[in-house]
């Protein structure tokens, strides 16, 4: 998904000292967030964020519905370039026809992972099909570490299986958990899964003491390190635990995405759908993407591209991040 917003805010990201420890669970609200194009539609997002912009190399977390496509109009992401970083698609329900510069034509469904590799520049549009009735999931985006930054171009697609989980199941899409491991290659280590808990239950799961942790909820109330984390919240976790305990609170199911990895320590500048290490890296991208230039056309796609928003008077600069 494009961040379409017409003024995209400034993320800065770079290693720095913190000036207080850190709570056990810091908890990141999310913010609406309007997304243009030929269809609007509303998004929450919790990451970035000026307390926190990211968690290991996720540096992007837009999560949406459950939307009636028949009041909302769904999705259609016209034509749109990204370069530095992967998107990373999961869905809870609904079904989201991808198309890109590479050739590439998938359907993103629930519980089936699309992965997009932006490295030198990619260009893709996003419509949700006829057979969408509600439209609901995440878009993750993972910053590419500078010795891949500008990696070649790639589509992978991926079906996780259910891992039975004390209380519930897992669908590792990404990195390593509950005995499963994701076969999609990651440049950072990293770690991505959904997990469902039946009411009141609770599970322990194994982690790498190395990674820090995130909780996103997206149905149900959770526990984690005794902190209490509602729908479209995140809970963001240091690194050192063994092991991270989910309880479901609610007499519901409840459903979340847990996300991982090593401590991201290079800075970065993300503006708009481009990560690049500083400001002229982003404006580079822009110009590229202004000329017709590096990200190649989306075929099939009825509509224009859509057209990049100005950069800001100011020089965009890394932002310091908590350093553990």
């Amino acid at each position: 998904m494009s961040n379409t917003e017409t003024r995209p805010a400034e993320v800065r990201c770079a290693a720095g000292p913190h000036t207080q420890p850190a709570p056990d669970v810091e908890v990141l609200s999310p913010r609406s967030v309007p997304l243009g194009g030929p269809r609007g539609m509303t998004v929450r997002r919790t990451l970035p964020q000026r307390a926190r912009s990211l968690i290991g190399a996720w540096c992007f977390a837009d999560h949406y519905g459950p939307d009636d496509v028949s009041v909302t109009g769904g999705m259609d992401v016209a034509p749109h370039p990204h370069t530095g970083l992967q998107t990373v698609s999961w869905l809870f329900s609904g079904e989201i026809e991808h198309r890109d510069s590479l050739g590439t034509r998938a359907l993103v469904r629930p519980g089936e992972l699309n992965v997009m590799t932006g490295g030198h520049g990619i260009s893709h549009s996003e419509v949700s099909t006829a057979r969408t009735t509600v439209l609901h999931g995440v878009q993750l985006w993972v910053a590419l570490p500078g010795t891949h930054r500008h990696a070649a171009s790639a589509f992978q697609h991926h079906v996780p299986r259910p891992a039975p989980l004390g209380g519930g199941e897992a669908r590792v899409f990404l990195g390593s958990l509950a005995g499963e491991t994701s076969p999609v290659p990651t440049f950072t280590p990293l770690l991505g899964a959904e997990i469902t808990l039946e009411p009141h239950a609770a599970t322990t799961l194994a982690v790498d003491p190395d990674f820090e942790h995130g909780v996103l909820v997206d149905t149900g109330e959770i526990t984690v390190a005794g902190q209490a984390l509602g729908p479209a919240e995140l809970g963001a976790l240091r690194p050192g635990s063994t092991t991270l305990t989910l309880t479901n609170t609610a007499g519901s199911p409840a459903r979340l995405l847990l996300l991982g990895g090593t401590p991201f320590g290079e800075e970065i500048v993300l503006w708009w759908n481009f990560l690049g290490a500083s400001h002229d890296d982003i404006a580079r991208a822009r110009a590229d993407w202004t000329a017709g230039r590096r990200f190649g056309e989306v075929e099939g796609y009825d509509g224009d591209p859509l057209p990049a928003p100005p950069l800001p008077n100011a020089a965009l600069k890394p932002r310091s991040r908590p350093r553990y």
